[in-house]
Formats: C-alpha cells, structure tokens, sequence
C-alpha cells in the first residue's frame, strides 16, 4: 500500500498503526508488488455473515473468523485496505450473498467506518439484510496508556463473536 501511495499522483495519506511495530508478515519478493488503492480484498469467503474491517482490526477478524470456522460457520472476511476512496461495491456484494455484515476497528464507535458503511448498506442494500448491522469498535473512552487498560478499551476477538452471534440468531422476520 505504501508504495502504491508513493506512486499515486494524488495527495494520499498513508496511517499506521504502531501496535503493528515488531510483528512479521509474508512479503512478495518482487519489485512491483502494489495494492490498488480502493479496492477491498477478500481474505476468506464464507455464506454466513459478511465481516469487514481494515488494519489492525483484521487481526481481530481473522482470530474471530477462524473461530467460527471451528464451529461450522463460514463468514466471509473483508480487508477494507483504504478508507478513502471505500470500495463499498465489494461489501455490497458479499452482503447480498450472507445477508449479514459486522464491522470491526479499533477507532472510537462516534463517527466511525462502520457506522458511514452501516449507512451505506442501508441505502444500497437494505431488502438483503436479515439482521440490523452491528458495528464493533473501540470504547467511547479517552485512550489508555498502560497496556492492560489499552486491550480493555480495544475491540477483541471474543466481542467480534458475540456480534456475529447475535446477527446470526436474533434476525429480522
């Protein structure tokens, strides 16, 4: 992503999340390895419930989803990769076909991602939803810095599983 950022001839802003620092991850040896910037990428597909989320979060995500797999529930899992432009075509579709949709980030849950893709959905797929969106955030509290404090105020995997839950078995008849 940052390089398809340095290579954007638009102003672009890149974030990172600090918490990410030290963890490793599987890099493509190649040089030209971009991501395109507003496009969503499909991590996993699933029938179940859409779950959609974007960097640090998909680490949630992806634990929450692996868990569901284990009893039987395939969720399909979204990696937003860009906020701005937001490929909402592509949660579009996958709600159409699961019915169901979850948002997952660590932001604070007042003005957040998933709540302007909860309006979306709303708007552009409304008659294929069977349960309200749920959207799993931070706590609407001021940032802690002591580690114990920080991972009570971030969103976790067991809360992901609850949603998902709760929009599987309480739906809209």
């Amino acid at each position: 992503m940052l390089k398809s950022a340095i290579r954007d001839p638009n102003p672009v802003i890149f974030l990172e999340n600090e918490i990410l620092y030290g963890q490793s991850f599987p890099v493509p040896d190649t040089d030209e390895n971009t991501i395109p910037i507003g496009k969503a990428r499909i991590w996993q597909e699933g029938d179940a419930v859409t779950l959609v989320s974007f960097g640090i979060g998909m680490t949630h995500t992806l634990a929450a989803a692996k868990q569901l797999r284990e009893e039987e529930i395939l969720a399909e899992v979204i990696d937003l990769r860009s906020l701005r432009p937001l490929d909402a075509d592509t949660v579009i579709e996958s709600v159409k076909k699961t019915n169901r949709c979850v948002t997952v980030e660590e932001g604070w849950p007042v003005c957040s991602i998933g709540n302007h893709l909860s309006a979306i959905l709303m708007q552009e797929a409304f008659d294929w939803l069977d349960a309200p969106v749920i959207n799993c955030a931070g706590k609407d509290v001021p940032m802690p810095y002591a580690a114990n404090l920080e991972r009570l105020a971030l969103v976790s995997p067991a809360e992901i599983l609850a949603a998902v839950k709760t929009v599987l078995y309480r739906s809209v008849i």
